[in-house]
């Protein structure tokens, strides 16, 4: 069914409203009325198709902006979108992230149809380790508590004893009762928890595999020496996903969420966001007063998602689209996530 032209205009400037200030475009467009025509047809079939199959779209904030603003019923991280499905009780999902986000989807709405809009988006840090390799560590060190970090695949869960978010987890291995610990499967948080942990006093021998994001990984703290000497009064904000030495140097260190409402009540003159560029993208939308300067990167993952892909997983999806898990590893690896929120309740 084709919109009307009535239609596509409404849509046009609400599209152009949402748009206007991103800036931070991983395709250099400029958001006007000419652009925002042009996918107003697109977002208008999407958000049709969606009423019809009883369908929402979870949007990561690594996304491009016209799938948040245009189409996403929720946008933030993999945890907060995959509790966001779970009470939502759609019958359909479509996680416009990575597939690894897809699962977790899966995991808490077994019920649910959860489709990906393209299988090729993985994760340099959730591929960097699968099952076996957890059990080869898990025999190394016997008496370790398995924790990993959400950012992992379905089947490295199922064999762990607990989840962590990057904004629980120095609680939760804080209170572990074990004092080895196996992390998986990223390397730098692990020495960014080492770090904390010894602030806070905590005697845990943190052990981890060799995995890192792509993209958190690329910055330095040169890089943050460069732009403080150009920017008085700057402000640096990173993800614990990146490097000791930039995490030492930052003014602040959070999650997707926690940097969000750091910008949002933090007075300066400039932010540094060391993270993915759709992050910026986000902030420069909802928070249009805030100056920011360049140094964020892209996720090329990320970027496989697109308004095409998302109305063709909508409307039939391929087989390689849907995600399934066998029932056993999938209540295995609910338990592991279970153990986080018995362990913190009250976290998100």
């Amino acid at each position: 069914m084709l919109a009307s032209d009535h239609a596509i205009e409404a849509e046009t400037e609400r599209l152009l409203r949402a748009l206007l200030h991103v800036e931070c475009d991983p395709r250099g467009r400029k958001w006007n009325l000419e652009t925002c025509r042009a996918i107003a047809p697109l977002t208008l079939e999407i958000n049709r198709l969606k009423k019809e199959k009883n369908a929402v779209i979870l949007a990561h904030s690594y996304v491009e902006p016209e799938i948040v603003y245009g189409v996403g019923d929720f946008s933030g991280d993999s945890y907060y979108l995959s509790l966001a499905a779970k009470k939502s009780q759609a019958k359909v999902i479509v996680f416009a992230g990575v597939v690894f986000m897809a699962e977790t989807a899966k995991i808490l709405s077994p019920d649910a149809l959860v489709v990906v809009p393209d299988r090729g988006s993985g994760c340099s840090l959730a591929d960097s380790i699968d099952g076996d390799g957890v059990r080869k560590l898990k025999a190394l060190y016997p008496d370790a508590t398995i924790v990993c970090y959400i950012n992992s695949t379905a089947e490295v869960k199922a064999e762990c004893d607990v989840c962590v978010t990057s904004g629980n987890v120095y609680d939760i291995v804080a209170n572990l009762p074990t004092r080895r610990v196996l992390f998986v499967p990223d390397r730098l948080m692990a020495q960014n928890l080492r770090s904390e942990l010894a602030r806070r006093g905590v005697d845990k021998e943190i052990i981890s595999s060799d995995g890192t994001c792509m993209v958190h990984d690329e910055f330095t703290a040169g890089q943050v020496a460069e732009a403080r000497a150009q920017f008085p009064g700057l402000k640096v904000v990173a993800h614990p996903e990146c490097t000791p030495e930039v995490a030492a140097v930052a003014d602040f260190v959070g999650s997707t969420g926690a940097m969000m409402k750091y910008v949002k009540t933090t007075p300066a003159p400039y932010f540094l966001m060391l993270t993915e560029c759709g992050l910026v993208g986000r902030l420069e939308v909802e928070a249009p007063e805030k100056n920011f300067i360049g140094g964020c990167r892209l996720c090329p993952y990320m970027k496989f998602n697109s308004l095409e892909k998302i109305r063709d997983a909508l409307a039939a999806p391929r087989a390689d689209q849907i995600v399934t898990l066998d029932e056993n590893l999938r209540l295995r690896a609910a338990r592991c996530i279970d153990k986080m929120f018995e362990l913190t309740p009250a976290t998100t």
